[in-house]
């Protein structure tokens, strides 16, 4: 298991983007829209890890009431699953609460949230590893 990525909600990614990018040395852009998660990201890839940018696209988004609660940071601790139907299992196993069950995320990929009272205040997402990509190029899904 490796850390996969930090998400951040933000208000308004196109701005975050713009601060993010004056700092970072971005190996790989992707911008998606996912309506069934009501959100807009942007995964920034760096050398050895990604940062995603997260924007609510509804008022009913659970980025939305995010940011109204606790305003623009960190949202989540991701984690690249090794296998994630038995590392869910195994978390679950050892009292995890989990957020819904495993679902198909950004990207496609299979994914699934650990309550944040189940380990010490953070919520942490557990998901599948990312398709192999070449870097150096950028891309914009939306």
């Amino acid at each position: 298991m490796r850390v996969d990525h930090i998400a951040i909600a933000v208000n308004n990614v196109d701005e975050a983007l713009k601060n993010y990018q004056k700092i970072l040395n971005v190996d790989h852009l992707e911008i998606e829209t996912v309506p069934h998660e009501k959100v807009k990201v942007a995964m920034l890839e760096l050398e050895d890890t990604r940062i995603e940018l997260m924007e609510p696209t509804a008022p009913d988004s659970p980025i939305s009431k995010f940011l109204t609660e606790r305003g623009e940071g960190i949202h989540h601790i991701a984690i690249t699953a090794d296998d994630i139907e038995k590392d869910v299992a195994r978390a679950k196993s050892q009292g995890m609460r989990m957020l819904g069950e495993i679902r198909s995320g950004s990207y496609g990929r299979k994914i699934t949230f650990i309550h944040p009272k189940s380990l010490n205040g953070v919520l942490t997402e557990f998901c599948e590893a990312p398709p192999k990509q070449e870097h150096g190029s950028h891309s914009n899904q939306q």
